[in-house]
């Protein structure tokens, strides 16, 4: 086990790595998008994809390609002899529609505490007493946006980590591990980021995803995820002679919204293990409109239960008029990925390990939203998730600390070693 100088040394290192390769990539324009009837969802996600395919070739990673799905994968070959199961660590390069991600403008400061204006916007303010998190990093250097866009650590943070974690375990050889498999895809950001990955050609026992936020944090656990779409038809007259002749669906749609919970259920008063149903998208006009929602609970009973609701709301408002008419359609987006990493402690086990020997006590929580592990561990390939430092995601006032980047890429490193004396002792 390395001494604690040597242990630092590597997560400067790396820090730097990551970080030059993240101010790189975050000026990339990777946005998803919603509805699109491609895949990737958008062409520009190509643009970084390539990008890091060809960067993993320059490292010497002979099988780094990417294939007809916008999917990168290498391999960074074992440097020991035995039976030595493979390993997988992926992230993706997608950032959310919900927030610009073009002309990108990321600043690297050192933060001296307190409130934190950002440079093109002074409305958008870093502040401690909003986000804890802050305090604890003042007199660390930091990378911001400017303000008007969002940063892009979620998940280029990740993209960035092991970036670097592959290119330092290229460099030294004599770093004992079997074959660590890396994937970088994209739109996870509108929930499909999986769909068309294949595990068996990954090949790996066990995968990670770099997705997550404060430094020393795991993830075993997610939100089950659900995605509701009702489709309202009424009638459409000209409103000149609607009278007793009109149902109006925008309306209709109205009446629906207007019946969910509004004290509990709700992504604004929700915290902690509960639960929501989240209105996220609506278009349309009087004589048709959809309505989307996500479902989410860490329990599946209750996921079904929160189903149910939208159904029954569905029917009453139907109800209210025989001429209209509510179809809904539900879908199992994944499932809380808790009870099959039960079933493998060894892979948490492994990844506590590899945390404590980068620096930190390792801590676990659970994700109030999901991972592509998630659907990877529905789809038999276990993946529990690591922090990357990344905090406020999908906003404009995304920021992360770049000593915690460090820490990220040294854990991937440090993991790849945990699996190997796993085997050989």
């Amino acid at each position: 086990m390395a001494t604690e100088t040597t242990q630092q040394e590597l997560v400067c290192r790396l820090a730097e790595d990551a970080a030059e390769r993240f101010l790189r990539y975050v000026r990339i324009d990777t946005q998803s998008a919603e509805g699109s009837e491609t895949y990737p969802s958008t062409a520009k996600q190509l643009d970084l994809l390539r990008l890091l395919a060809g960067e993993l070739k320059e490292l010497g990673l002979a099988d780094a390609e990417l294939d007809e799905h916008g999917y990168v994968t290498a391999t960074v070959p074992a440097t020991v002899d035995g039976d030595v199961p493979t390993i997988g660590v992926l992230a993706h390069v997608d950032t959310s529609p919900s927030v610009s991600g073009a002309n990108v403008k990321p600043q690297r400061i050192r933060y001296e505490g307190g409130k934190l204006a950002l440079p093109a916007d002074a409305s958008q303010v870093l502040d401690p007493d909003e986000v804890p998190e802050l305090a604890a990093h003042a007199g660390h250097e930091l990378i911001t946006t400017d303000g008007t866009t969002l940063l892009g650590a979620d998940d280029k943070a990740g993209v960035a980590e092991i970036m670097a974690a592959a290119a330092y375990l290229v460099a030294h050889p004599e770093i004992p591990h079997g074959p660590l498999r890396i994937a970088f895809n994209p739109d996870e950001e509108i929930g499909t980021g999986t769909k068309h990955f294949d595990i068996e050609r990954f090949g790996a026992v066990a995968a990670y995803t770099l997705d997550g936020s404060t430094a020393g944090e795991l993830q075993e656990e997610t939100f089950s995820g659900a995605a509701v779409k009702m489709r309202i038809k009424g009638r459409s007259i000209h409103p000149g002679w609607a009278k007793d002749a009109m149902v109006n669906a925008v309306k209709l749609a109205g009446e629906i919204l207007a019946r969910l919970p509004k004290d509990t259920l709700s992504p604004e008063t929700t915290e902690g293990r509960e639960g929501y149903v989240h209105p996220n998208w609506i278009s349309g006009e009087d004589a048709e409109v959809e309505l989307r929602f996500i479902v989410r609970d860490f329990e599946n009973d209750l996921l079904d239960q929160h189903v149910q609701l939208l159904r029954d709301i569905a029917a009453e408002v139907a109800g209210l008029d025989p001429r209209a008419s509510i179809e809904v359609e539900s879908s199992i987006s994944y499932r809380n990925m808790r009870d099959a990493l039960k079933q493998r402690p060894e892979i948490v086990g492994a990844l506590e390990e590899a945390i404590r020997r980068a620096g930190l006590e390792p801590r676990k929580t659970a994700i109030r939203g999901g991972t592509d592990g998630s659907a990877l561990t529905e789809k038999g390939l276990p993946t529990p998730n690591i922090f990357t430092g990344g905090q406020q995601a999908h906003s404009e006032r995304e920021w992360i600390c770049v000593e915690d980047m460090g820490v990220a890429a040294a854990t991937v490193v440090e993991l790849a070693k945990v699996w190997a004396e796993q085997v050989t002792g």
